[in-house]
């Protein structure tokens, strides 16, 4: 009788504990129409590991560097673990995370978000959360980011803060129920439009332009945790016109980088060098590249990376090419959609094949 009992209680436990990750999946935003960037964090658990590269960081990495472009020129095996406004905190947790399921050679941190020492909105916390699976490196992450009256338990278990989204369901919480298609090319976001720089803002002016404690001590985490690991840490730049960068950040950084001994490349001030021209390499007046000037910046960096870390060509290696084969297939037959469109109509409404 008791062990009946007992296997009883189990069973129920288990269907209640089932049912309750049901619905909770079914809750949940999918990010397959809309904000895409939202389903960008969780890609990453279903590709292969190996990459040779993580790069983390803000749309200044996801929108800026073409994966595609560092393997057909270099063979270099790269993935983007990017978020829109990642900041500090949040890059050293999604590393940390991502160094459980591989040991990249290099692991590149864009710098900008070095201007922010707070979290800055709720929003932006769970675009770049919600895709991470449940791991003490998402809760602390959670803690460390959250605005004010945010729960960390609620990223452990979104349900809490979507309950009341029945009314909002649509196709894609069941289509994309038990997968969901891929909206980046290893984390690449690509823009094939055109809007050229015009008049560049002056920045305004800072009352300090120190970068902030907590934010210097999320660095030094970031290279101290790659130090732990035998990952090198490379810093970068976009070559963005704004968000505005001021010479104090700069200096900063090259005296961080030379203290180190860390590579620091900022794309802005060597965009010459990297022929990027901001007549045709942005999509919005400068606050990103558009694919053109993306598979400039991986051009130039790609040299740099293999000269200066020894990074192998693993185009010869059959399952890596016929991998990478599928992905650049894919990433031309965007790329040409994308061109046809803006030639016909002036805008992109395609970011994502199959809509």
């Amino acid at each position: 009788m008791i062990v009946r009992r007992i296997a009883a209680w189990i069973a129920a436990s288990a269907l209640s504990v089932g049912a309750f990750l049901a619905i909770q999946n079914l809750l949940v935003p999918k990010y397959m129409s809309g904000i895409y960037e939202g389903a960008l964090i969780g890609e990453y658990y279903a590709e292969p590991r190996g990459h040779d590269i993580v790069f983390i960081g803000d749309c200044e990495v996801y929108e800026t560097v073409s994966p595609v472009t560092l393997w057909e020129e270099y063979g270099i095996t790269s993935y983007i673990r990017g978020g829109p406004q990642q900041l500090i905190w949040h890059s050293y947790y999604l590393l940390k995370d991502a160094l459980k399921y591989e040991k990249p050679r290099v692991a590149v941190f864009n710098i900008l978000s070095m201007q922010y020492d707070e979290p800055q909105s709720e929003a932006y916390n769970r675009l770049n959360l919600d895709g991470m699976r449940l791991s003490p490196e998402k809760l602390e992450a959670a803690s460390v980011g959250a605005m004010p009256g945010e729960s960390a338990l609620s990223y452990a278990f979104p349900i809490l803060r979507f309950h009341d989204r029945w009314s909002e369901l649509t196709d894609d919480d069941f289509t994309y129920y038990a997968s969901r298609r891929h909206v980046s090319v290893n984390g690449y976001v690509m823009r094939a439009d055109i809007k050229p720089v015009g008049r560049i803002p002056e920045g305004r002016k800072l009352a300090d332009y120190s970068f902030g404690d907590k934010a210097m001590e999320y660095l030094d985490k970031m290279r101290e945790l790659c130090e732990e690991n035998g990952v090198e840490l490379m810093l970068m730049k976009a070559p963005t016109i704004w968000p505005h960068w001021y010479d104090q950040w700069e200096e900063q950084t090259l005296a961080y980088a030379e203290k180190y001994g860390l590579i620091y490349v900022n794309l802005l001030a060597d965009a010459e060098k990297a022929g990027i021209d901001f007549a045709t390499d942005t999509y919005d007046a400068g606050l990103h590249t558009n694919v053109y000037g993306a598979e400039k910046c991986a051009s130039y960096l790609g040299q740099i990376m293999r000269d200066s870390y020894g990074l192998p060509d693993r185009r010869g290696e059959p399952e890596t090419a016929a991998l990478w084969a599928g992905k650049t297939d894919y990433y031309n037959k965007l790329k040409s959609v994308q061109e046809k469109e803006f030639a016909e109509t002036g805008k992109i409404s395609t970011l994502v094949l199959g809509e």
